[in-house]
């Protein structure tokens, strides 16, 4: 890997889903170099990851000046964390909640060395922000999705590494429908469609038929979530539903 050196550079962490594609799209309206990168963990729903060439190809044709700040994709081999979580994330096993409280979903550890990783590729690239999409507002109580856990893991990247890094998390304080409507508001009713067509959420991987809100079972609490905040969307801003 080489460095870009580019002091108004970010490297977002993009699954292939609806909140990382928002996040994608925020970072090319800010940024004057964007580099992506994914994770295979033995994820269940591993379609998710073979939506981002896709998505990252209709963003370029569809906003040219997005698509001249797009840069190098990244895919981590993290199959080791796969390995090691018992979940409903890495296991074809019923969601439900576990004895902790939190549901079975939650993968230990999983934002930690996402953001440890993402750090060390952009030390290399010369990269000087990470983008993550955890949210604070709609998510399952996930602790590395928190807002202080993003702050600490800020501070001690930077001691780690000596570094400068500045962690951006800009669904943070978002429900499902606001970011819907972030992403109106950065590319209008195209990049709407692109989430909507391009991008994966459903935790089972369920990707045979475009629902009203996108592609997933309808039933998993990824599906229900995206569904919820897509109707809110649409009813606060008085927009049609788009055809499936």
């Amino acid at each position: 890997m080489t460095r870009t050196d580019a002091k108004n550079s970010a490297l977002v962490l993009f699954s292939g889903g609806q909140d990382s594609a928002t996040c994608l799209a925020w970072a090319l309206d800010r940024y004057d170099i964007v580099e992506t990168l994914g994770f295979d963990y033995g994820q269940r729903h591993r379609v998710e990851l073979e939506c981002r060439d896709g998505f990252r190809t209709a963003i370029a044709r569809a906003f040219p000046e997005w698509g001249k700040r797009l840069g190098d994709d990244h895919m981590i081999d993290l199959s080791v964390l796969g390995s090691i979580s018992d979940t409903a994330m890495t296991r074809e096993i019923e969601i439900e909640t576990a004895a902790t409280g939190l549901p079975n979903t939650f993968v230990p550890g999983r934002n930690l060395m996402f953001m440890t990783i993402a750090a060390a590729i952009a030390y290399r690239r010369g990269l000087n922000v990470l983008v993550g999409g955890m949210c604070e507002t709609d998510f399952s109580g996930y602790p590395d999705c928190r807002d202080d856990t993003m702050k600490a893991l800020q501070v001690a990247l930077n001691l780690g590494m000596d570094s400068r890094f500045v962690l951006e998390t800009p669904l943070m304080w978002l429900d499902k429908a606001d970011t819907w409507r972030l992403a109106r508001q950065l590319g209008g009713e195209e990049l709407v469609e692109l989430v909507r067509v391009e991008t994966h959420t459903c935790y089972v991987g369920e990707r045979a038929e475009l629902q009203p809100w996108g592609f997933g079972c309808g039933e998993c609490p990824a599906c229900k979530l995206r569904k919820r905040g897509y109707e809110a969307y649409l009813a606060g801003e008085n927009v049609t539903e788009a055809p499936v």
